[in-house]
Formats: structure tokens, sequence, C-alpha cells
């Protein structure tokens, strides 16, 4: 849905000119309803929703209770300390990657495996009397694809500097297992014999026949039945191996590892327990109704329950929970909670009717936690305002001829929302077109000046860094004195560490200014200028139809009621995508583009007249261009950036050779709600009801 573009500084805008709105009708048909939701935080759904992790740490203050869920409810089997972290993950195949009873040695190999995007392991074990870390990677379904990934890492010159040499070998999930062992610390006793004698040894877990967790020891970890032919003959010499037998891999279990890739120590690990791909659902409750700590969501909270399963050959991290306790951080993940509570009533009742419409989205979910649904970031998002505008819409939805709406909606609309047609090419009649009051997103921010170094070079420094030097150029443009050593020039108006800057200059420094604007925000944007072979690669990555490059020239070519941009032209070639909202990741250099709402400035895009009124436009005309001195010196014009004067005395910034200038407003597809729209209705007094309706048109508003 919409990524909210944050800020604490707010002001009432002054009023606008809105329709009337009728009151709320109640609706005839049935409202829909769900009692708990089910929020993927990571899942392996190719073409759709990609978003793995190699592990799962999951803790709460009071300790939690872990189990399997099964058709018939959940089984417990055992309960956590409180607040101490545990780890699961899937029993795979894998990549044994490199063992070293040196700590250092094998953490420097785990960073290599995880730098290299691998899903890497670090664990211990007990061998022969020695602590051996063992690194290993993958969560593979087969044996084959194993082996390819250990081709991978055989040949990664980063990994074999660590390793020394470390002939890399497959781990698999054919196991021997002891028969039922009477506690944990018995099991514990059990597996060390084994260890002893060299062997890769582990506590299981399974159920009983009453369904009470029972502990046993499962020896090996081969790929092959000749494998574990070879660990059978070594085991032979320890007391109790001739009660051995094959593990039964296809019923549940969980396998028990020391892991040390959390804290990052030899002295302390986390407990990491396995389980296999087959059908089996791992379910983690807090004992004390403390909300639920995730390590590799940023550390967020969470309320309600997990379940843990294998889908796609990858875990699934799956969240379930009351549906109207989810909304309470859902409002608060999109809207400030401190915006004014009838602009977050009308989020809640959007979000609402947004998942009611989506169905099970995602498979086994109903949604994903990010963006592509709605962001939704756990306890932590959840204040008293948020939860108030919940509970005072608690089971509202929004209706359109008797049937539930889609109530999309975006950040910032720029002004202006967009038809349907204009993001998906499909005709919505409740989504159309319409004023909107976005201007609050730039309220406190500071301008920025657009400005050309001596150098030449072309940047952005903010407004307070600059003094006005009452001087001018010849052609006018007003010419300012930096007032700080190493003051940064970027290349947009915001501050921005992760784009490289223009150039760094110090106090006295004088420049010449080309423009003034407004912080880069929600409402209002600049992107690039971006090289030809930039756009070429992020073009081609995305459309249907390759472009032929190098790109010369990109224009709007078609634009919506709302006046994003539905068609594009490369080099005259329409770019073909799959709809027109595709063209803000398609035209995206550093990252999407906000919205499609924006002009192209074709920097080397020029009209020029000679003598007897030719006209020549590069850079379709390629032949150089000349200028006429006061002495009358022809001199050939070889550098980078041209400024051309028109005859309004307005300075444009052009390039010899092209490069492409996104300026734009509005962030999101824009479709539906605008959420500063929102908080401005709000601010002017309107209530939640008439926002929605604003936005939604001929909607009514119904409840359960």
């Amino acid at each position: 849905m919409s990524v909210n573009m944050k800020r604490l500084a707010l002001s009432a805008l002054s009023a606008l000119l809105l329709i009337s709105l009728c009151a709320a009708i109640p609706a005839q048909a049935a409202v829909p309803k769900l009692d708990t939701i089910r929020v993927a935080m990571f899942l392996q759904l190719p073409g759709k929703y990609t978003d793995t992790t190699a592990a799962a740490t999951f803790s709460a203050a009071g300790g939690l209770s872990i189990g399997l869920r099964t058709p018939s409810g959940v089984q417990k089997w055992f309960q956590t300390a409180a607040g101490s972290q545990t780890r699961f993950a899937l029993d795979s195949f894998k990549v044994k990657v490199f063992k070293s009873s040196n700590f250092a040695s094998a953490q420097a190999a785990y960073k290599r495996i995880v730098a290299a995007k691998g899903a890497g392991y670090l664990t211990s074990a007990a061998k022969k009397g020695t602590i051996v870390y063992q690194v290993t990677e993958g969560t593979y379904a087969t044996l084959a694809d194993a082996k390819t990934a250990m081709t991978r890492w055989a040949t990664d010159a980063d990994l074999a500097k660590l390793t020394a040499g470390y002939k890399s070998s497959v781990q698999g999930v054919l196991r021997l297992e002891t028969p039922a062992i009477a506690n944990k610390a018995a099991a514990v006793t059990t597996m060390n014999s084994y260890a002893a004698a060299g062997l890769d040894a582990y506590v299981a877990v399974r159920a009983s026949a009453a369904g009470a967790a029972v502990y046993s020891v499962m020896v090996g970890s081969a790929a092959d039945a000749a494998e574990l032919q070879i660990v059978k003959a070594a085991a032979a010499g320890v007391a109790g191996a001739a009660t051995l037998k094959q593990a039964d891999a296809a019923a549940p279990y969980l396998l028990l590892k020391n892991d040390h890739a959390v804290t990052g120590k030899a002295e302390s690990s986390l407990e990491l327990y396995s389980f296999p791909q087959a059908a089996m659902k791992i379910w983690i409750e807090s004992l004390a109704a403390d909300p639920i700590k995730l390590t590799e969501r940023s550390g967020r909270t969470y309320r309600g329950q997990f379940e843990l399963s294998s889908l796609n050959g990858a875990m699934a991290v799956v969240n379930e929970l009351p549906f109207e306790q989810y909304l309470y951080s859902v409002v608060g993940s999109e809207m400030y909670a401190t915006w004014p509570a009838e602009a977050l009533k009308s989020q809640a009742v959007a979000s609402r009717n947004y998942i009611l419409s989506k169905g099970f989205g995602f498979q086994i979910a109903n949604v994903v936690d990010t963006v592509l649904s709605q962001a939704y970031n756990g306890v932590g998002s959840e204040r008293q305002s948020t939860i108030d505008a919940v509970e005072a819409t608690r089971g509202e939805v929004l209706m359109y001829n008797g049937k539930l709406i889609e109530a999309l909606y975006s950040s910032n609309a720029g002004g202006m929302t967009a038809d349907a047609t204009e993001a998906w090419n499909n005709s919505i009649a409740y989504l159309q077109a319409i004023k909107s009051p976005d201007n609050s997103s730039e309220t406190g921010l500071k301008s920025w000046y657009r400005v050309v170094l001596s150098s030449g070079l072309i940047g952005y420094i903010r407004e307070d860094l600059l003094n006005d030097t009452g001087s001018t150029t010849a052609a006018g443009s007003k010419i300012m004195q930096v007032n700080t050593d190493s003051t940064k020039v970027r290349q947009h108006p915001v501050i921005q560490d992760t784009i490289t800057l223009i150039a760094t200059v110090n106090s006295g420094t004088k420049v010449t200014v080309l423009e003034k604007t407004i912080e880069s925000n929600s409402m209002t944007w600049v992107r690039g200028p971006y090289k030809p072979e930039e756009l070429l690669t992020v073009i081609n990555a995305r459309v249907k139809t390759k472009i032929a490059g190098p790109i010369r020239t990109l224009e709007v070519s078609g634009r919506g009621p709302s006046g994003r941009a539905t068609e594009i032209m490369a080099n005259g070639t329409k770019l073909d995508v799959a709809n027109p909202d595709a063209f803000r990741s398609t035209l995206g250099v550093q990252g999407s583009l906000p919205s499609t709402k924006f002009q192209i400035d074709e920097t080397a895009k020029v009209a020029m007249i000679g003598g007897g009124s030719q006209q020549r436009m590069k850079p379709n005309d390629s032949s150089p261009v000349y200028s006429i001195g006061a002495g009358g010196k022809t001199t050939e014009l070889t550098d980078t950036n041209l400024f051309i004067l028109d005859g309004k005395g307005n300075l444009r910034a052009a390039t010899k050779e092209p490069s492409f200038r996104f300026v734009g407003t509005g962030y999101g597809h824009g479709v539906g709600m605008s959420q500063f729209g929102a908080l401005s209705l709000a601010q002017q007094g309107y209530d939640y009801q008439y926002i929605l309706k604003y936005y939604y048109k001929d909607v009514t508003i119904a409840k359960e």
C-alpha cells in the first residue's frame, strides 16, 4: 500500500472548497467479518513475495511455550526461560563450509557467508573432548541443490582465504535415533557419549502418543543411505548403539544445536531448534501474555502467536493475532499517532477494508507485514490514539453498491489523487481523480538552492548554509556565498547520505543560483539527473521489450486525468510495462521514483535558431555548437554543462550530453485516500466519515 513520509511538525491548512457529501447510509448486504488475521513476516512465494531468513529468534519477558500445531489443537512440548532467546530453522540439506576449534576463524567464515547473501549458521559441538565450531550454509530441499551450492562456495575466493583449503561437504537429513530418553538432561548425557566418538549427535524432541514432549538422540547428518551406513559403523563402539534405528524424518521433531550467530561469542550460545521440511507447524506462545519479540524483524514485538512452517523450501514465519488488534499497529505504522483522531479513524476503516477485500492473499497468510500489503510494525507502533481510532470504528467498512470496496490509499497524492486507470489500467467507479490537500507534508521544511559551482558542477545547498552577496551575474542570476566549512553539495534537495555528493565546499565559496525549491518530501521531490546508461540498465531490466541504447530521448507521451504518466517513450519507442504504476520502478535508478506524477527534464534537449532562422534540435543533431563572443571570436562549446538564457530572463541548466532529471509530486500510487490529505481535512475539522466519502466516491459506511 503506502510508505508514510512521516514528520512531526504539522499545522492547519487554509480551507479547501469541497463538494457536499451525504451522511452514511446503512448497507443492506452482509458486512464481512474477520476474527483473526495471519501476517507473514518471512515467506517465499516466487513471483509474488520473497523475504526469507536463515533462522528466526524469539523471546518474551515471561518466557515462551513451544509446541506443535495440529488440526486437533496445539501440543505444548516445552517452555523457555523468561527473557531467554530461542532460535528456529529448517532441518534440511546444507553445505558444511568450514569447521575449526578456533572460534574467530569460524566466525570470520560465517560472516563471509552472510556478506555473500548466503543462509549461514554458526554452531558448536563437543567432539572427542574438544569444542568444534561449524559453519554451514543453506536450506536446500534436495541433495542436488546442496551440491550446486557447494560448488558456489568452493569457488568463492574470499571464503577460500578464510578456510585455508578446507574441503566443504554436504550435510543431509538421514540419521540414526535412540529410543525415548527420560528427560532432556539424560538425552544430553547420551548425546555426549556419541560426540566423544567424533560423531555428529543432537538432542531431539518428539511427541509421545499422548502429545507430550519426549526426548531422544539423533546421530549423524548423512546425505544418502551409503553415508548413513558409515555413521552406523562408526557408532557401533558406543555403549547402547545396538538400539539405534534409522530416524523417521517424516514424523515431527525438533533437533537441538548450540548457535553462536546471535551472541557472536565463543563462550555463549543460544538454543537452535531445527524442524523438518515435512508438513510440520511449530506453535509459539507467550507464557505471560507479553508480546513476543522477533529479533530478525528489527527486534520488534508482536501481539498474538507465531507459527513456523516450511513453504517452497524456505521457513515461513507467520504472526497470528486478533484482527482488530492487528489494526492497532497498522494505524500507528501508516500514520503518525499524533495526527488528529479523525485522520486516524479514516486510516482504521480504510485498513480494515483493505484486508477484508484481500482474503488469503499469500497462500498461508492474509497479508505480509511490509508495504506490499500494509505497514505492520508490531506493538511498538501502537499508541492509545491508534487503539482508540480502531475501537471507535470497530467493525466499520466501506461499501459500494452493497459490496465491500478495496480501500486503496497512498502517502501523498501530490495535489490530486489518481484515477484507477492511471495506476493499473482498470476503471473502478469509486476510485476517481479528485483534488487533494496534500501540502501539509511541506510544513516547516527548509528551502534549497540549486547552484552552479565555479567548476561548472551543479547541485543543491540548503538555504541556511548560504548568504546573499547582493551581486548578480551579467545574466542577472543571484550570486550567493557559502557560510560554513565542509558544506555538502547534494544531488537532490534533501539530506541523503546514501547518495554520492556532488562536491564539498568551504566558507566563502561563491555560487550562482539557478532556482530555489522546497526540500524534497512526499509532496514535492526531485530525482536525478541520471546518465543514459544508468536509465538503460534499469529500464531494460523491467520492460517486456528491450530498448536499444544509448538513450537519447525520454519523454512522457501520455497522461491520465490527474496528470500522471500513462505512457513514456524512450528513443521514440514506447516503454512496454505491465501497468502505468510500474513506471515508478522502471525508471528508478536509485530506488523507485516516488510517484508517476512527474515532468522529465531532458537536460540535453535544446532548440537553437541560427542564421536564416535555421533551427537545430539537440541531441537529435549531434554536430558541434559554437558561440560568438563580444569581439566576434567563434568558440566551440565543449563544457559538460551549458547555461541558456531565454527571452524572459530565465536561466536553464542544460548539458552537452543527454541526462534526465525527474521533478515530481506525490508519494505512492496515488489511488484512493491520500494520508496527508486526510491529515489536512481532519485539521480543518472534517470527521472521518466525510474524509472517507470524499476520497471514495459514492460509498456507504456499514457496520457488522
